[in-house]
């Protein structure tokens, strides 16, 4: 019996997709779940890796691709009570993983759980205090507000089958759909003791692409939200300051310092511009947010053509070192 069907949302995830089938295999309730991997146009090994390991590959056309769609595509052939979603770049850190995600669910109203997530040696420091701020060490098991995120989350299928994602938002799917079904009465949980690795190897523009997307998607949530230049300046400034503290309290300022200007600088200049955006996402706009430049040309070269309990059992995966964050 399917329990839980895993849908994993991919483009071009060779080098990280591989550590997470694995993950996934050495899990205990690996014999009741199904692998589904949703990929959008991959060019390199991803789809042969997951189909090595016995994923469901479904495809999707890059130029239809935004992460609702994604998601509903994954969700529409799932045969799973539950609908677990994780990224392609992110893996579990213990064998109890998908039991501690579903735990929750012997509460009849909970309607979404979703898990820790914490950095590498991979991750830029000021990334390393997002997931600290975001991601707690203390679940949550009735949580007031909508926040969640699909890199590490699960919800029950009979109520996406009410409630499919929004395919026209160019991010934070998960957030909208959180807080509709929060107006339904239902619940949302958060487990601490469930964390995944997310790995995040962004350039400069990546970073500021990535929160351009969602300040698009938080301004057709939330309408009423406003993002000015001196917000941007005065958020940039706070929370670079913010960062080098804690750098210096950790003995880590001289070697994150220029990644933490970086970051800080690109995160908010990026929602700056979200906001800033006027017209409503046509397919160049998401072709632009969603793929790198390289993979965009050839794309359009080619149709130019063709027209809660404490940890498990911890993971150990071959050639890999754990950092000191992932041991908090």
């Amino acid at each position: 019996m399917v329990q839980c069907s895993l849908i994993i949302r991919s483009f071009n995830e060779e080098k990280h997709i591989g550590r997470l089938l694995q993950g996934i295999a050495k899990q205990t309730l690996f014999p009741f779940v199904e692998v589904i991997l949703v990929d959008s146009g991959s060019t390199d090994e991803t789809v042969a890796i997951a189909e090595s390991h016995g994923a469901i590959i479904v495809h999707i056309k890059p130029e239809d691709f935004s992460f609702g769609k994604a998601i509903n595509v994954g969700c529409a052939v799932a045969n799973g009570e539950f609908l677990l979603f994780a990224s392609a770049h992110v893996y579990p850190l213990y064998t109890d993983w998908l039991q501690k995600m579903l735990s929750p669910f012997e509460q009849p109203k909970v309607a979404l759980v979703y898990g820790r997530q914490v950095g590498n040696e991979l991750t830029k420091y000021s990334e390393h205090q997002l997931f600290k701020k975001w991601f707690p060490a203390v679940s949550n098991y009735e949580q007031v507000i909508p926040f969640c995120n699909n890199a590490n989350a699960v919800i029950r299928k009979e109520l996406w089958l009410q409630q499919p994602y929004d395919v026209q938002l160019t991010g934070l799917e998960d957030l909208d759909w959180a807080t509709k079904i929060q107006t339904k009465g239902y619940v949302i949980a958060y487990e601490a003791y469930a964390p995944i690795v997310h790995v995040h190897e962004e350039t400069p523009s990546r970073i500021k692409n990535r929160y351009r997307r969602e300040a698009i998607a938080l301004k057709n949530i939330y309408p009423e939200e406003k993002f000015s230049f001196w917000s941007f300046i005065r958020l940039t400034t706070t929370n670079i300051w913010s960062d080098a503290i804690h750098a210096i309290h950790d003995g880590k300022f001289f070697v994150s310092i220029a990644s933490i200007i970086m970051f800080r600088t690109m995160q908010f200049w990026g929602t700056y511009l979200g906001y800033s955006t006027k017209a409503k996402p046509d397919e160049t706009l998401r072709m632009r947010i969603y793929y790198p430049n390289d993979f965009r040309r050839k794309l359009f070269k080619k149709r130019e053509t063709e027209s809660h309990l404490g940890f498990g059992e911890k993971i150990n995966y071959t050639e890999m070192e754990y950092s000191s964050y992932e041991k908090e």
